[in-house]
């Protein structure tokens, strides 16, 4: 009952903040949309028409076919749009689950277990935050290029090394909770009692830790969804067939072709920045709905 009067107090604030509400739409949009794809596209995102490249909008003049005009290869954008929004929340959400896989894992063990387990795992973390992060990506990239590697077995990696890359502030989280949590008198007293450890740690340390990484996830996947546009716009992400939003980006990728086609890449700049912020506003809304200190 106290857990359900938990959840239900948050999602009452939670759906109080406006701004946490239309992000909360925004998401479901691109959600359904991600999932409703084959059926919601109005062309194949992958298969050229060179004869109607770089034809504008069809509101602006352009082929009637095109919403939002072609490519250089005569491909919907709308279309690759649609089916763009599948990679990047499927690369968010694996990125970011992973990340709080490894990271909840090694936070536990560092701050439960203390002494040299903790010493170990937390010059881990200093290793690891001093490594560039955009630079290791780019690197794992351009080594992906080299040895020709599969569109999709690419992308497995890609998520793979988000996650491993992003473990770390997620096990720095953990752990301070933890450590705060371990001197409790409800853990004293469950020690004292004999209860397991693995007991001890799932039924009363990581249920008091999850609204903390709940917000952190949330938050974290715009963070990983604008990694991956980057790292396409550069062309060292995902490839050909898939269609993302930082190889449209990329078709347009010199200056005097954003001045002429701004109709390829605004659209998708506009997609980037608003699921960046739908995904920031959803974890604001959580962070305070589970923080009494930042109601009013």
């Amino acid at each position: 009952p106290e857990d359900q009067l938990l959840v239900t107090g948050v999602l009452r604030r939670t759906f109080s903040a406006p701004t946490a509400v239309a992000g909360l739409v925004v998401l479901l949009a691109f959600i359904v949309m991600a999932v409703l794809a084959p059926w919601v596209s109005p062309h194949d995102p992958v298969t050229p028409n060179l004869l109607s490249r770089l034809s504008p909008p069809s509101w602006a003049g352009g082929d009637a076919r095109f919403f939002l005009g072609s490519d250089h290869l005569g491909r919907d954008i709308f279309s690759r749009l649609i089916y763009g929004t599948r990679v990047a929340l499927l690369v968010g959400f694996v990125g970011v689950v992973m990340a709080a896989t490894i990271g909840i894992s090694l936070g536990l063990a560092a701050g439960y277990f203390g002494g040299t387990v903790d010493n170990v795992i937390m010059r881990m973390v200093d290793i690891f935050y001093c490594l560039p992060y955009l630079a290791i990506m780019i690197i794992i990239g351009s080594m992906m290029d080299a040895m020709r590697m599969d569109t999709y077995v690419r992308l497995i990696v890609m998520m793979a090394a988000l996650g491993v890359m992003g473990w770390v502030a997620v096990a720095r989280l953990v752990r301070g909770q933890i450590l705060s949590l371990r001197e409790q008198e409800y853990m004293i007293a469950a020690e004292a009692t004999g209860i397991r450890v693995k007991d001890r740690i799932f039924r009363h340390l990581i249920p008091n830790v999850m609204p903390q990484l709940i917000v952190f996830a949330t938050m974290g996947i715009g963070s990983v969804i604008l990694t991956e546009s980057t790292l396409s716009f550069l062309g060292l992400g995902v490839k050909h067939p898939l269609a993302t939003w930082g190889t449209i980006i990329n078709s347009v990728s010199s200056a005097s072709a954003m001045a002429h086609y701004a109709f390829i890449w605004i659209p998708v700049g506009l997609l980037i920045c608003l699921t960046v912020i739908a995904f920031n506003f959803v974890g604001d809304g959580l962070r305070d709905a589970y923080d009494p200190k930042s109601r009013r």
